[in-house]
């Protein structure tokens, strides 16, 4: 098998920013070349070799003057991934098995790393959760960048690299919970443990924390 080239890796990035966070919708301009290239830490080469994929399999268009932009006419619920994680049938118990191995460790790293910006942002984003609950809106975009905002507070990018797939448990258990009054319970009172245990700097307490909040989540979704 021909080991994939790193530009590869990164359209398998802009197809999760599109499919998995919903960042980008038909339509929908790109940023810029620089600031792309910047937050997914590659070179501007690369960058070009990965649209140019994307173009090749009909996902992106290059408007002449104005930039990369997704398609107007793409089905965004069956964009074939370039990647076999990402393009898996993953079920739920899988994704949340992945979750237990890597978030209790990601909690641990960004208590003891997290600048008091990213330590209050983890914290607002926790409290607009809880007001999504309180007034029954959707809170997946508000799950996704919490646990987003832990992740990139450990400053460590291979880890932020795996949040596509940590996005799809997340976004499969919000839907799941919708119809269990205890797992919504749950997920306001282990929110605020895990950011009790990280504003008062406890990498021990917060690892745990994570780590009954995504038990409390398997238990209560059926998936142990």
């Amino acid at each position: 098998m021909v080991p994939k080239r790193l530009s590869d890796h990164i359209a398998d990035d802009i197809i999760a920013m599109i499919t998995i966070e919903k960042r980008f919708k038909p339509g929908e301009k790109l940023p810029n070349e620089i600031e792309l290239s910047e937050e997914l830490d590659i070179s501007r080469t690369t960058l070009r070799e990965a649209i140019r994929i994307l173009v090749t399999n009909s996902i992106l268009e290059i408007r002449r003057g104005k930039g990369t932009y997704v398609k107007d006419d793409v089905d965004i619920n069956n964009i074939g991934s370039l990647s076999s994680l990402t393009n898996a049938k993953i079920n739920t118990k899988d994704l949340y098995e992945i979750r237990l191995i890597f978030e209790p460790e990601v909690a641990y790293l960004a208590t003891i790393r997290a600048s008091k910006a990213e330590l209050k942002r983890i914290i607002d984003y926790g409290s607009l959760i809880e007001e999504k609950v309180k007034n029954n809106e959707d809170r997946t975009d508000l799950e996704h960048k919490f646990h987003q905002s832990i992740v990139k507070a450990t400053h460590n990018a291979f880890m932020e690299r795996l949040m596509p797939v940590i996005q799809q448990a997340i976004a499969k258990g919000v839907i799941l919970s919708t119809e269990k009054e205890m797992a919504i319970k749950d997920t306001i009172s282990d929110h605020r443990m895990i950011m009790d245990f990280m504003q008062n700097r406890n990498p021990e307490g917060a690892r745990s924390a994570m780590k009954i909040h995504i038990l409390h989540a398997m238990k209560e979704l059926g998936v142990e």
